[in-house]
C-alpha cells in the first residue's frame, strides 16, 4: 500500500512516519484491496493536533476518517480506529450482500406478504447512552460535532431553549431538526 503523508504546521519526523505507516498498515487486516492511503496531519493553534486518513480501495470505495486530540499520536490512532471501523462495516456489508443473494433465490414471494402482516418484535437496545445537553447555537453544535467526528449532535438551542439535532448530510452540508408541537 502506498501511503502519502502531508504535514501542516508540524515537522514530519521519522518516528511520526513510522507510527503512521504501522498504524495505517493495520487497516489492511480488515479490508484487502487498499490501493493507496493519504494521511494529513496538522497542528492548529498549538493545542489541537488533527489527523485525517483517506484510504482508496480497488473497488472504488473511499474510507475517510479524522480525529482531533491534544496529542498527535492519539489523533492518528483515533483516526485509524475510525478507519478500521468503516473497513469492517464495508467488509460485513459485502458479506451480507453475498449471503442475501443466495437467500433471495431460495425464498418465494409469498413469505413477503406474511412478513408485512405479522406484528413487529420487541425493540431491543444494545446501548443506552446518557448525554449532557449543553446550550449552544447551531454553528457551535456543528463545530463540536465535526471536532468529535460524529454524524449528528444533540444540543439545547440558546435562543429557543429547546432540544435540537444537527446532522451531516451526504452532500457535505448540515441539516437541523427543530421540534414543533403538533396541533
Amino acid at each position: 500500500m502506498d501511503i502519502k503523508i502531508t504535514a501542516k504546521n508540524i515537522k514530519l519526523t521519522a518516528a511520526i512516519k513510522e507510527f503512521i505507516n504501522t498504524r495505517v498498515g493495520k487497516v489492511e487486516n480488515f479490508i484487502d484491496n487498499i490501493v493507496s492511503a493519504q494521511v494529513f496531519i496538522s497542528v492548529e493553534k498549538k493545542i489541537y493536533q488533527k489527523a485525517e486518513i483517506v484510504l482508496h480501495t480497488g473497488a472504488k470505495t473511499t474510507i475517510s476518517a479524522s480525529a482531533v486530540e491534544s496529542n498527535l499520536y492519539k489523533a492518528i490512532d483515533a483516526a485509524a480506529v475510525k478507519a478500521e471501523a468503516q473497513a469492517k462495516k464495508i467488509k460485513n456489508k459485502a458479506k451480507s450482500r453475498k449471503a442475501g443473494k443466495k437467500s433471495v433465490k431460495a425464498m418465494e414471494i409469498d413469505p413477503f406478504a406474511d412478513a408485512v402482516m405479522m406484528p413487529q418484535a420487541d425493540v431491543k437496545f444494545s446501548v443506552i447512552k446518557q448525554v449532557e445537553v449543553l446550550p449552544m447555537n447551531p454553528e457551535d453544535a456543528a463545530y463540536e460535532m465535526e471536532r468529535l467526528g460524529y454524524s449528528f449532535w444533540i444540543f439545547l438551542d440558546e435562543d429557543s431553549k429547546q432540544i435540537n439535532l444537527i446532522f451531516k448530510r451526504l452532500d457535505g452540508t448540515f441539516g437541523l431538526i427543530k421540534p414543533i408541537k403538533k396541533k
